[in-house]
């Protein structure tokens, strides 16, 4: 098992790494009172519910199973964490535990946050791409109709525990999905980690556990770096967004689930890329290396033929990073250096979102 720590002061907590799902000595300590409710999909539940609450004897556990899926991430749906939170008359010392992937995480996350003003959170990734970004770092939150997270909060949980063992029922689309976060970390601030990747990407989805216990242990340290420098994204934390500007506009444009979000981050990564280099920032030989390595990893490079200039645009125009109405994007100094700018060439961001469109 590897444990590292994500470093917040008084609300710093471990990420534990190897076979954990089912080890109590790990998230019991993390558990406030007798008091927990455990949410879950319906596609986790009959793999991993009862295991995992096997780990809770003696504890009063509620289960919420939540339907599956991106298109699910709103309001109403937290609203049903909120029925059985309140129906069991759970109080303000119970633990809200969120086992699945990214979209069950983030709703857990923001119903933890919400109730009663705050009660107790443990993250259980199910997913590579919630293991290595989403459970880590207090992001949590549901899509609206005219944009993705943008109703949220940050809140951090008191524990993770990613599973590597769960990463083998992962259907292939699915964990090429992960896999377009962790390239992403080695674009933005690891240029090390990137040429590893070039040469154990297919072992990661052969699902091979040492190359995946290092890919989530390297990713998660490189977030945890970031996070503990600016946890509410006010400056270095808005790097982890590269590529997810372009990736959410595609999300929102074809309706949540349709593409999944790493697919999405995926497409937007080589925009990103590509226009680095059409600005002079980068040498073509990055953006080359990037297509190469997310082709390999099962991924889009390309956003869809139906998103017309003016939608990516609009949709653009709504990101979390828009500061008095100009558009800020995550570009490349070079390969493992990212920034931020709003100093973009509106004609060379037109070129890049027609070159980079499925024919």
């Amino acid at each position: 098992m590897e444990t590292l720590h994500v470093d917040l002061g008084d609300r710093s907590y471990p990420i534990f790494i190897g076979s954990v799902l089912t080890n109590p000595e790990l998230v019991t300590p993390y558990i406030q009172s007798s008091q927990v409710c455990v949410v879950t999909n319906t596609t986790v539940a009959p793999l991993y519910l009862d295991k995992f609450c096997a780990a809770l004897d003696g504890y009063k556990v509620t289960r919420v199973v939540l339907p599956d899926g991106e298109s699910y991430k709103n309001l109403d749906t937290v609203n049903l964490i909120f029925d059985d939170l309140l129906s069991n008359q759970h109080n303000r010392k119970t633990t809200l535990v969120a086992l699945g992937g990214g979209v069950i995480g983030d709703m857990t996350g923001f119903a933890a946050a919400c109730y009663q003003r705050g009660v107790n959170f443990i993250q259980v990734p199910t997913t590579l791409l919630s293991q290595v970004d989403s459970s880590v770092g207090g992001k949590t939150g549901v899509n609206h109709a005219l944009g993705k997270n943008m109703i949220g909060a940050f809140y951090q949980p008191q524990v993770v525990l990613a599973d590597t063992e769960v990463l083998e029922t992962l259907p292939p689309r699915e964990l090429s999905a992960g896999i377009a976060e962790v390239i992403k970390y080695g674009l933005l601030g690891d240029a090390e980690f990137f040429s590893w990747l070039e040469e154990n990407v297919e072992k990661l989805l052969a699902c091979d556990t040492e190359a995946l216990t290092y890919a989530i242990k390297r990713s998660c340290e490189n977030k945890a770096k970031i996070v503990a420098l600016d946890e509410k994204e006010s400056g270095v934390r808005a790097f982890l967004n590269l590529g997810h500007t372009f990736g959410h506009a595609i999300e929102t444009a074809m309706g949540y689930g349709e593409w999944l979000h790493g697919e999405a981050v995926g497409a937007g990564l080589l925009m990103a890329s590509d226009l680095s280099h059409r600005m002079g920032l980068i040498d073509e030989s990055v953006v080359q290396r990037t297509r190469t390595l997310l082709e390999r990893a099962n991924l889009p490079v390309k956003g869809p033929a139906s998103i017309s200039n003016d939608q990516y645009l609009s949709l653009m125009s709504v990101d979390k990073k828009v500061m008095d109405g100009r558009l800020r994007l995550v570009l490349l100094k070079q390969l493992g250096e990212a920034f931020v700018t709003s100093d973009i060439p509106n004609d060379l961001l037109i070129d890049c979102l027609n070159s980079n469109r499925e024919s």
